[in-house]
C-alpha cells in the first residue's frame, strides 16, 4: 500500500505540493493527472524516497519511507520498478544486457541462465527475442519503453510499478502496446501501479481510479463514475476538452 498523509513539499520557497493525501491499496492502479508543473512527477520521487516532504508522512508497504534508515529504504526500493519517459536504457549495452543488468551485477547466476530469463521477459513484454543483441538506438520509442519495463520487472520482481509519462512521444501503435502491457502487469502480476501522465486519452485506458493534481493540491481522487459526475470547478476545467473521451473509455490489448 502507498499512502500520503497531508504531504507538503517546497523548493526554493515555492510550494510544490500542498496537503496532499491519498491511498493506493495493494494491487490497485492509480492515474495521476494534472497540468504541467502541477507536482505530478514530484510524487513519484517522494514515493522512492529520493526527496522528503517538509511535513506530512509517506508510507510504502507500512514503512515511513523518509523516516526509515538507509538500509530499510534500499529494501523498499527493491520492491519498486520505475519506468521513465525516455526509458533510461544504457546506450552502450545491448537489449539483453539492459534487461538482465540487475542479474549480471547482483546475482551469481550463470550467463546462459540469465539469457534464458531475458528471452522469457522479452516475450512477456511483447517483444521478439531476436532483438536481444541490438542497441537501444536501433529500437523504436515504443520498443525502448517495453524493454525498460522488462528491465524493471527482471531486476527486482517489483510489487509496485511507477511510470512517468510512459506514452509521451509514442506513435499510436506503440502507445497501444505500452498501455496494454501496463494493464497486463496489473491484471497478471497484481502489481500496484501509479502512472503519471498528461496524455488524458491514454490515462482512461490504464485505470479506473484517478487523482487530479491542480497547483499542488488534490482536486479529485476517485473512480471513473465519480470523475464523470464531478462538478468541482478545477476538475471540470481540466477535463472539459476530453468529455467525449471519458464517455467512451475502453481497455485495449496488444496489436
Amino acid at each position: 500500500m502507498i499512502s500520503f498523509s497531508n504531504v507538503n513539499y517546497s523548493i526554493g520557497g515555492k510550494q510544490i505540493l500542498k496537503n496532499v493525501s491519498f491511498t493506493v491499496p495493494n494491487g490497485e492502479s492509480r492515474i495521476i493527472m494534472g497540468h504541467s508543473g502541477s507536482g505530478k512527477s514530484t510524487i513519484l520521487r517522494l514515493i522512492l524516497g529520493l526527496i522528503c516532504p517538509d511535513s506530512g508522512s509517506i508510507m510504502v508497504d507500512n514503512l515511513d519511507i523518509c523516516g526509515a534508515r538507509e538500509k530499510e529504504k534500499r529494501e523498499i526500493r527493491k520492491r519498486i520498478g520505475m519506468v521513465f519517459q525516455d526509458g533510461a536504457l544504457f546506450d552502450s549495452l545491448t537489449v539483453g544486457e539492459n534487461v538482465g543488468f540487475y542479474l549480471f551485477e547482483h546475482t551469481k547466476m550463470k550467463i546462459d541462465e540469465i539469457e534464458k530469463k531475458v528471452r522469457e521477459m522479452l516475450g512477456f513484454v511483447g517483444l521478439s527475442d531476436e532483438i536481444i543483441d541490438r542497441l537501444p538506438e536501433e529500437l523504436s520509442g515504443g520498443m525502448q519503453r517495453r524493454v525498460a519495463i522488462g528491465r524493471a520487472l527482471l531486476s527486482t520482481d517489483p510489487k509496485i510499478m511507477l511510470y512517468d509519462e510512459p506514452t509521451t512521444g509514442l506513435d499510436p501503435t506503440a502507445t497501444t502496446n505500452v498501455i496494454a502491457l501496463i494493464n497486463r502487469l496489473a491484471e497478471v502480476k497484481h502489481v500496484t501501479s501509479i502512472v503519471v501522465t498528461h496524455q488524458i486519452a491514454d490515462a482512461f485506458e490504464m485505470a479506473d481510479k484517478f487523482i487530479i493534481i491542480d497547483s499542488g493540491e488534490v482536486a479529485f481522487d476517485g473512480n471513473l463514475t465519480e470523475l464523470r459526475q464531478s462538478r468541482e470547478p478545477r476538475v471540470v476545467e481540466f477535463l472539459e476538452p476530453f468529455r467525449e473521451t471519458i464517455a467512451n473509455v475502453r481497455k485495449i490489448d496488444f496489436i
